[in-house]
């Protein structure tokens, strides 16, 4: 038996980095390429001069006219204008014990971003070529003392991360503020799908006329073939942000987990709070198994949504983010 379950997580390691390579809809990234260059606020705050505050608040208004006020608003949930006031802000937050170790990490582990840049370079091309009238935004970098993960313009023109999410598992201060099972998410190696992530699930919002866990399933699923076919080098365990042992997990128990989500009726269900416990970042999917990974609705949905794909070789892309009858997607998916 020892064998047997290791030869099936062999297959399935090798199936996942094979499968993940498979991209119909690949382009060649270095016609028409968007080069994107990612603005660093996060240095700049970090290395702000407070001897020479009121100087240094104001080059930062003038380098980060559009940014800098939708920072502060997101830092404080107010509008605070006022130079001393602003200057009194970030010379408190900087001098702050904890928020210093953690941007002297970010130094230390973000100085270089040119990794990050390529493949977001690459995924804009991607969303340029296939949908050529979504806004892509101007990107810029933050420190925020572990407050603000991300954040966005309303005209989603700007968009923002905090670079101090993103310090590595082993990184001490986060065991303080996050659950032990969010950690592996929190590598630099995950910017670049985060961020693309973000970008696309706010493009293309939930669109179905009934909210049934059937319907939250195949939206979300969409969303990451979507950001598997943008990411072509990701494997598809980093796509939805699995380690490699919980994709196996879930794919060796495949049918199981099916079996079981139709079995339990909870399929067409409407209940909002069954829907939460497929769907939402969590150390398991209650209903399934403490032994599972989290989000195995998201999960299941990418896999329907591959299969209806790799069926339907003739719908595009935006042909695939148009529909949102997840009921008749489940049935021409043959799953």
């Amino acid at each position: 038996m020892k064998i047997n379950i290791t030869i099936l997580f062999l297959i399935s390691a090798f199936l996942l980095v094979s499968c993940s390579k498979k991209n119909r809809f690949q382009i060649n990234t270095d016609k028409n390429r968007v080069e994107v260059k990612i603005n660093r606020f996060d240095i700049d705050l970090i290395q702000l001069d407070t001897i020479k505050l009121a100087e240094s608040v104001e080059v930062l208004l003038q380098k980060y006219p559009t940014f800098l006020p939708l920072f502060i608003e997101n830092l404080t949930n107010s509008e605070i204008t006022n130079k001393d006031s602003i200057g009194d802000l970030f010379s408190d937050f900087l001098n702050y014990p904890l928020v210093n170790d953690i941007n002297q990490k970010v130094l230390e582990k973000h100085s270089d971003i040119t990794s990050v840049e390529n493949e977001i370079s690459d995924a804009f091309t991607y969303i340029r070529h296939y949908f050529p009238n979504l806004v892509l935004p101007d990107l810029y970098f933050y420190v925020s003392g572990l407050s603000v993960p991300m954040l966005m313009s309303q005209d989603r023109s700007v968009f923002g991360v905090g670079t101090d999410f993103y310090l590595g598992a082993d990184f001490e201060p986060y065991k303080d503020f996050v659950y032990d099972y969010m950690l592996q998410n929190m590598e630099t190696e995950r910017l670049p799908v985060d961020i693309i992530s973000a970008i696309l699930f706010s493009n293309f919002r939930f669109d179905s006329k009934q909210n049934r866990l059937i319907d939250n399933m195949l939206y979300r699923g969409k969303g990451l073939y979507l950001l598997s076919v943008f990411l072509p080098e990701r494997n598809h365990n980093e796509i939805i942000g699995y380690t490699v042992s919980q994709w196996q997990w879930a794919e060796i128990h495949e049918k199981e987990i099916w079996k079981s989500i139709v079995g339990q009726k909870d399929l067409f269900s409407s209940d909002q709070h069954l829907i939460r416990k497929y769907m939402q970042e969590a150390p398991f999917t209650a209903s399934i198994s403490q032994e599972s990974p989290g989000r195995l609705g998201e999960w299941i949905g990418f896999r329907i949504v591959e299969k209806f794909m790799n069926k339907n070789k003739n719908i595009t892309l935006p042909e695939l983010m148009q529909m949102n009858d997840y009921q008749e997607m489940l049935g021409k998916s043959g799953y």
